[in-house]
């Protein structure tokens, strides 16, 4: 179990992971709509996850979604550790009825984001879905992880983020597994990410 604290004077957050795990979750991040999805990022990437977040919410809900994705990806890079024997590449499709989308990572150590998502409407429920990028960005430099996120088609707008954080929990699922043919070896020419 990896626990990660970080503590702002917006934000006060406590994330715990275990990598291989059931896809528990207890999550509160005082942002109902983050919570929801990143359960899904626990049921599908198979990870037990703990967040906290006690944040300044009655400003914006900006700091905690930044703040939750940084440490999560702080989290996750302290999980991944050094690498050895990890598959690291991953990719997930993922559709909800109308809404498909398209998660690829490569758990590089090179941050970098490509999300490429023209969301239908601007809030789902009280959530601007301007935030999920900014969510996404904090995980990628926190987890020196390269992520490209594709929305390909989609009318719901809840839907279309669902299918987002699904397939991301997929992908990373998929990253994060042990390759048995690399046994104790970086998944590099370069012989370190």
């Amino acid at each position: 179990m990896i626990k990660v604290d970080r503590k702002t004077n917006e934000t006060d957050i406590t994330v715990e992971l275990e990598l291989y795990g059931t896809g528990k979750s207890d999550i509160n991040t005082g942002v109902p709509f983050l919570d929801h999805m990143l359960d899904q990022i626990a049921r599908h990437g198979l990870v037990d996850l703990t967040i906290k977040c006690d944040g300044d919410t009655d400003i914006d809900d900006h700091h905690s979604v930044e703040d939750v994705g940084i440490t999560l990806g702080q989290a996750f890079a302290k999980a991944i550790g050094d690498k050895k024997g990890m598959t690291r590449y991953g990719f997930s499709y993922v559709p909800l009825d109308e809404a498909l989308s398209r998660v690829v990572i490569d758990l590089s150590g090179r941050p970098g984001l490509e999300l490429n998502v023209k969301f239908t409407r601007a809030m789902i429920g009280k959530f601007d879905v301007d935030l999920i990028g900014e969510f996404f960005q904090g995980f990628v430099n926190h987890c020196l992880a390269t992520v490209h996120i594709d929305n390909i088609r989609g009318v719901n707008a809840h839907h279309q983020a669902e299918t987002i954080f699904k397939a991301f929990g997929r992908a990373l699922r998929m990253a994060a597994s042990p390759d048995s043919r690399q046994s104790g070896v970086i998944p590099s020419t370069k012989g370190s990410l």
